[in-house]
């Protein structure tokens, strides 16, 4: 795989846009900008392309949205001369995945790796923005769309002692590149979210011990992966366009079939078998396409949790292990539910050890492993699965500047305020698709409504030769407004880090779009029928420095 290399300090071109983030959405901008005939650059702190998929390389990762689903739509060549292997694929296929796009739409050339942005500043007068890499280099530019993500800040509780251990430490979303050896090692592995799921089977038959802690259980069922069929490759390719229109349309993101019908209108014995088929069903289907109203009846929902937790009781031998395992205060959708491959059967081996910091918790690391509240164990290895500053998290650690100075961070200070989830008022040509107040469901569908929204708001601009795209303050706070008091239509609870509640510190507030896709397609299609009422255009105030 090339690279491309880095500009020096000295690299003063001025693009149209510039994309910080080559995850799939960064990817996504950057290939409309230049179908847009935009000139362009991508900025990515990483040595290569993918994003979450980049730098999560922990055994076992791999998507839980199908395939097919999660790549891109904007080709029927691509779509046909790439082969999945599995429903959901794995890292190391999902990284070659958007490899093989940069390289076929030659975008590499525009990007540049080992370029970690810690500024970007307005300039008001000449209506660019300064933007700053970690070695000093500054990169200017009329448009940054900052594509950062949602999932790309590691988080990692302040337990003291973290600095002292003298074992090897990872977090999932910073894995090294170099596969770390688990053969005979003593693992301690704290956090059992939808990371930590897949690494407990993936390596439960190497180690020597393996203790997991958890905080919160969560209800977890199979995410029932398998190869994609010589049959259903062909049914793939020959169904592209209905396919991409499924998928543009689905308020989900997915291919997944709405159930129509609420859980009461079945016999308990029918809804006993409709379980079962849920529980066979391939990933988010036990959501998409269980009864529509399984998260809002609280029948239904209780049921259908009492059918999961029977499940592990079933699987999971030892009776104490299974009650820790089965969660406690909330129902199924109250959190983002996670999918595994053998999970509960890895409690199962006399190697691996469940530990509830709830009752148990965790005193200080030290030097040799982990002090307890029952006592100290030592450990070679320990694996923090312990999830992101989800959201705001890369946004606010851009250190971004907008009019008259005003950083981004302070503006947030009590929450993110957007227009619909792509900009916010005051950072005048500053873009972040996929970033806060994105809809809800399959990440890469939604943030491509929202490049597809920016690049026509783009081209509206140059078409009519203005320089400076603001939202209103207005518009803005109208949209914050429906996003936080909308959250009732949500079933994530606000100790959810869809809240960002994992953050200790971190105000509590909606950080997703519970109003979903199809009220974020609405808006967009009438902002951009109406000419984008809700910005303000004007020209810069001095000319570019660079004509």
């Amino acid at each position: 795989m090339s690279e491309t290399t880095k500009t020096g300090p000295a690299d003063q071109g001025i693009v149209d846009v510039l994309v910080i983030g080559a995850g799939v959405t960064g990817i996504g901008q950057l290939y409309r900008a230049r179908e847009s005939g935009f000139s362009t650059k991508l900025l990515e702190a990483g040595s290569g392309v993918g994003g979450t998929w980049f730098w999560n390389r922990y055994p076992e990762a791999r998507f839980d949205s199908e395939s097919y689903t999660y790549g891109y739509l904007f080709s029927k060549e691509l779509w046909e001369e790439w082969e999945w292997s599995e429903h959901f694929a794995g890292q190391p296929e999902i990284e070659r995945y958007f490899n093989h796009v940069v390289d076929r739409f030659d975008l590499r050339r525009h990007m540049v790796f080992g370029a970690k942005v810690t500024e970007a500043v307005w300039d008001e007068a000449t209506g660019t923005w300064a933007v700053r890499t970690e070695d000093g280099t500054e990169h200017r530019a009329r448009h940054v769309v900052a594509a950062t993500g949602i999932l790309s800040v590691p988080f990692v509780p302040g337990i003291p002692g973290r600095e002292d251990f003298r074992g090897e430490q990872h977090h999932t979303g910073r894995w090294p590149a170099t596969p770390v050896d688990f053969a005979g090692k003593r693992v301690a592995q704290i956090g059992t979210g939808s990371s930590g799921v897949q690494i407990v089977p993936a390596i439960a038959d190497e180690v020597a011990r393996l203790t997991v802690y958890q905080k919160v259980a969560d209800w977890l069922t199979p995410l029932n992966n398998r190869p994609i069929t010589s049959e259903e490759q062909a049914g793939l390719k020959g169904d592209y366009e209905s396919i991409r229109d499924t998928l543009n349309a689905s308020p989900s993101g997915f291919l997944h079939q709405i159930t129509m019908r609420s859980g009461l209108e079945d016999s308990p014995e029918q809804r006993q078998e409709f379980y079962e088929t849920r529980w066979n069903g391939p990933g988010f289907t036990k959501l998409s396409e269980h009864y529509y109203d399984m998260t809002t009846n609280a029948t239904v929902n209780e049921e259908w949790c009492e059918f999961i937790a029977a499940k592990i009781r079933s699987i999971v031998k030892d009776p104490e292990t299974a009650e820790k395992l089965i969660p406690k205060g909330h129902g199924y959708g109250g959190r983002r539910p996670p999918f595994g491959t053998g999970y509960y059967e890895a409690y199962n081996k006399p190697a691996v050890e469940l530990v509830d910091i709830n009752e148990t918790p965790i005193v200080r690391i030290t030097e040799t492993g982990i002090e307890t509240s029952e006592g100290h164990q030592e450990f070679d290895i320990i694996i923090w699965a312990t999830g992101y500053d989800f959201g705001t998290g890369a946004l606010n650690r851009l250190g971004v500047r907008g009019r008259g100075g005003l950083p981004l961070e302070e503006y947030w200070a009590d929450g993110p305020s957007t227009y619909l989830g792509v900009t916010t008022a005051g950072f005048p040509n500053f873009w972040f698709p996929g970033g806060p107040h994105g809809a809800l469901g399959n990440n890469p569908r939604y943030s491509g409504d929202q490049v597809d929204y920016v690049m026509d708001l783009l081209v509206h601009a140059r078409e009519h030769g203005h320089d400076v795209v603001e939202v209103t303050a207005d518009a803005e706070q109208e949209w914050t407004d429906l996003v936080n008091d909308s959250s009732g239509q949500s079933s994530f609870l606000k100790s959810s880090y869809f809240y960002g509640a994992n953050i200790p510190g971190k105000p509590v507030k909606q950080l997703l779009n519970p109003t979903g896709r199809w009220k974020l397609q609405e808006l967009i299609r009438e902002s951009v029928e109406n000419d984008f009422p809700a910005f303000a255009f004007t020209k810069a105030q001095a000319p570019d420095p660079a004509v």
